[in-house]
């Protein structure tokens, strides 16, 4: 598509474009009648978002699993449904306390003024969400949005075509199109809605479209919420039961068959522990997926076009001297259900494309260290990750590597499941993206800080103003400027 087609699609003249901006306009004009509504009607906002969630629960994790081809029903109802109902309670609990003005100090020159930080709604809230979790990343930072009294639009991932028609009935079911609304389809209209002068844009996807969407919303000065991913480093310490690793990790790499953004993407073991952690690996993972190929616990990769960029880091790291061990109990094959056995991959080396790229799928490679201060030096001299997790029970060396490496999350013998926290942050830094939300960080940063003062009569000036020779200048100057 050349630049003035795709100029001429999206003036207009295209009715899906027009459809769009008109939407953007209905919104705006909605907040504009009524721009603070009270935390009761935040609350039930959020209350009417938990009941269509719940009674269309069903209809949304198989709509899921048709994009997907298969995606585990219990992976989406876990990881997706129940976090985002969780995450409603929480809003709903502590949004009033937020609302709440923040009284702030004046200093004594201006007294007896008085200051504090009103929180307003920003207006109109741009969500752009990818297919891997298509639930909970459209709704988490809707839940966020509304808590913080704004209107919603939401543009689901084109991938996700099934889900994207349930989730349009289903929010159409609890709130007019003037609060939330819901846009499908891609090329165009992706491109449209990054475009779209929104008070605030959440993204979340790839590192490469992010910096695209991030430029279309600089031409309107919208601010910006990037989750971009990474590659998420796992570093285990000698002392750590190499058993005890093996499940946790394989938990995180191998829940929805690894597309998640905070999955272990590579790990770190002492050197001559490779053996001991593969052997563990391979049981723990043959224990959780005895079959593959018809297992409806064992998530499909979502295209062929994903699975055959994982299918190609496979085959470069082979060429460049790595070696294979697929974890696949029956030996089936898996080419017409587009699942890739669980994967580690040893004699890994920087250069292969398995350690240039993120890896979203089932596949972890393995790297082995003799010093804690090399790992270190590998992980910063990469760009930051949205999470890194060390596995060790000693704290102060935990604390080493914490504070000598960046990252989104730090998570000390766990992964993935600070994401279901709802009083933690989420996001990244750096490469990894900008900005937070889940917790009190979610309302905020959805909230205009608007700061507040207020002169009483009392006040005067004269003691300032100029002639600047008379002794109340004078003594002021003499007193604070010292």
């Amino acid at each position: 598509m050349n630049s003035q087609t795709k100029t001429n699609l999206m003036t207009t003249d295209s009715p899906e474009v027009q459809k769009i901006h008109d939407l953007l306009t209905l919104q705006k004009e909605a907040f504009r009648r009524y721009p603070l509504p009270t935390a009761k009607e935040r609350i039930e906002r959020l209350a009417r978002l938990k009941k269509v969630l719940v009674k269309y629960q069903d209809q949304i994790a198989e709509a899921i699993n048709q994009d997907y081809g298969n995606r585990s029903i219990a992976e989406t109802k876990i990881g997706e449904l129940l976090t985002c109902l969780e995450q409603i309670k929480y809003y709903s609990k502590h949004l009033t306390q937020w609302m709440k003005p923040s009284k702030r100090h004046i200093g004594i020159l201006h007294q007896p003024a008085k200051g504090w930080v009103q929180y307003q709604p920003l207006g109109v809230v741009g969500i752009i969400s990818p297919w891997n979790y298509p639930l909970l990343l459209a709704l988490s930072p809707l839940i966020c949005a509304l808590a913080a009294g704004n209107h919603a639009m939401i543009k689901v991932s084109s991938s996700s075509v099934n889900f994207g028609y349930v989730l349009r009935d289903a929010l159409s079911e609890a709130f007019p199109q003037e609060l939330v609304a819901v846009v499908t389809g891609g090329g165009v209209i992706s491109d449209t809605f990054s475009h779209l002068a929104f008070d605030k844009l959440i993204f979340t996807g790839s590192t490469n479209v992010g910096k695209t969407v991030m430029k279309a919303a600089a031409e309107n000065l919208v601010p910006v919420i990037l989750e971009l991913g990474g590659k998420s480093p796992v570093v285990v310490h000698a002392s750590t039961d190499m058993k005890d690793v093996a499940e946790r990790v394989a938990f995180g790499k191998l829940w929805n068959a690894g597309q998640t953004c905070v999955a272990p993407d590579y790990i770190f073991l002492p050197r001559g522990k490779t053996a001991e952690f593969v052997k563990n690996f391979k049981t723990i993972a043959t224990g959780m997926y005895p079959t593959l190929a018809n297992n409806q616990d064992y998530t499909s990769i979502v295209s062929d076009k994903q699975n055959n960029r994982l299918q190609g880091f496979l085959q470069d790291a082979l060429q460049k001297g790595a070696e294979k061990i697929e974890i696949n109990p029956q030996n089936e094959d898996l080419t017409a259900v587009r699942k890739i056995a669980p994967t580690l991959v040893t004699g890994v080396t920087a250069d292969m494309e398995i350690m240039k790229n993120e890896i979203f799928g089932p596949v972890l490679p393995i790297l082995e260290y003799d010093q804690i201060d090399d790992v270190i030096e590998f992980i910063n001299d990469r760009p930051r990750p949205l999470a890194l997790y060390y596995f060790d029970f000693d704290d102060a060396r935990a604390e080493y590597v914490a504070q000598r490496t960046h990252s989104g999350h730090f998570g000390q013998n766990a992964v993935v499941t600070h994401v279901a926290q709802d009083d933690l942050p989420f996001g990244g830094v750096g490469a990894s993206g900008m900005g937070r939300y889940h917790g009190p960080e979610g309302f905020f940063s959805l909230c205009n800080e608007r700061s507040m003062m207020s002169i009483p009569k009392l006040f005067s000036l004269k003691f300032i103003l100029p002639p600047f020779n008379r002794s109340i200048p004078s003594i002021i100057q003499k007193a604070f400027l010292r």
